[in-house]
């Protein structure tokens, strides 16, 4: 081989390597009651930025095209006074209240009012806030990006915002305490977990009517849709189980003993193998789907908290309720691949490609 067969090798290594790097996808992790989102560059597991004044964000979701995070407070005060930004210099008291939404009056309750949060990624800021009717427990986006849904534990239902006009729907009732939701992949059904009823509500898209509710174990809360969008898994928190319910059946077809306290759940890029961490045993556990049965499982301490499937890295995020870290595990074997110091307590994650 001669010297410019080796320097074109070198090049090309090079390059194929700078371009992986360049196009694996950033992690957008909030951080709760430290008040910032922190991004994360997946192929590095290194924080590479943070936005800031994202107040007590736990819910967190982000736009098909990449543009938009949609941020929840569990913040909720009776004026609503974090509503909105400050009103910049030369904008009218009319022009600014028309740009930041507001929440329907009548829906001012004493679950008071708190904000969502619409970030620019590009800008790395908030560019709007949107009142909705209580604190936001998790957030989830409509497959066209249409719509944003924010689960309202203390209002017993959900609220919706049209992301492109930003208003703000009125409030639906789908149970006492809904925790979790999550959108079938062509937008026409929405599933939202009620932890103080032990039930799981379809919801259609569009009329945001409740078609149908099931009873699932005690306490569901996180939940995620198989990738063929047949089946939905549901975490059981007080008794620590999973729930697997076929849609087409609406029945619990199965119980996955996971662990006490679960958390975070997840489906792997290969839709094989259900992920779902035990913050009260310390693990997490990788069950296959095919089977139902634990087939690895991996000891995480302290506390294995949300669990986020790093699309085509073949990773997964975990994240610990009790320390400021996040666990980086390869999805096949549950084989540690590092770790990620953060600033807080993170919470619901978000995988968006650059």
């Amino acid at each position: 081989m001669n010297v410019s067969t080796v320097q074109i090798t070198i090049m090309a290594v090079t390059l194929s390597a700078a371009n992986s790097a360049f196009s694996a996808p950033q992690v957008y992790i909030p951080l709760g009651a430290q008040n910032q989102l922190q991004v994360v560059d997946a192929a590095t597991n290194r924080v590479t930025g943070v936005i800031e004044d994202v107040t007590n964000a736990h819910g967190l979701a982000g736009t098909p095209d990449g543009r938009y995070l949609v941020a929840g407070s569990m913040t909720a005060t009776a004026s609503g006074d974090d509503a909105a930004p400050p009103r910049p210099a030369g904008v009218s008291e009319a022009e600014h209240e028309k740009h930041h939404a507001k929440a329907p009056a009548s829906e001012s309750n004493a679950a008071g009012i708190s904000s969502v949060s619409i970030i620019d990624t590009a800008k790395m800021e908030i560019v709007r806030r949107v009142s909705v009717p209580g604190a936001v427990h998790h957030v989830a986006v409509s497959p066209d990006g249409r719509f944003a849904v924010a689960t309202l534990p203390g209002a017993g239902g959900i609220s919706i915002i049209d992301m492109e006009t930003f208003a703000v729907l009125p409030t639906v009732a789908t149970g006492p305490a809904p925790n979790y939701a999550v959108f079938t992949k062509d937008g026409r059904r929405l599933y939202v977990s009620n932890a103080g009823d032990n039930t799981v509500s379809e919801v259609t898209v569009g009329s945001w009517t409740v078609n149908r509710r099931i009873t699932t174990g005690v306490s569901p809360e996180h939940v995620v849709l198989s990738h063929d969008d047949r089946t939905l898994y549901v975490n059981n928190v007080a008794d620590g189980t999973v729930s697997a319910i076929p849609l087409a059946d609406w029945k619990v077809a199965r119980t996955y003993k996971v662990g006490t306290a679960p958390h975070g759940i997840e489906i792997s890029d290969d839709g094989e193998t259900l992920f779902a961490s035990s913050k009260g045993e310390d693990k997490l556990v990788a069950i296959s789907i095919s089977t139902g049965k634990v087939v690895r499982q991996i000891a995480l301490a302290p506390a294995p908290y949300h669990v986020t499937a790093v699309r085509g890295q073949g990773t997964l995020y975990v994240s610990s309720r009790a320390e400021n870290r996040i666990w980086v595990l390869d999805q096949q074997t549950l084989a540690p691949r590092g770790e990620v110091a953060i600033g807080g307590i993170g919470h619901q994650m978000v995988v968006a490609a650059r």
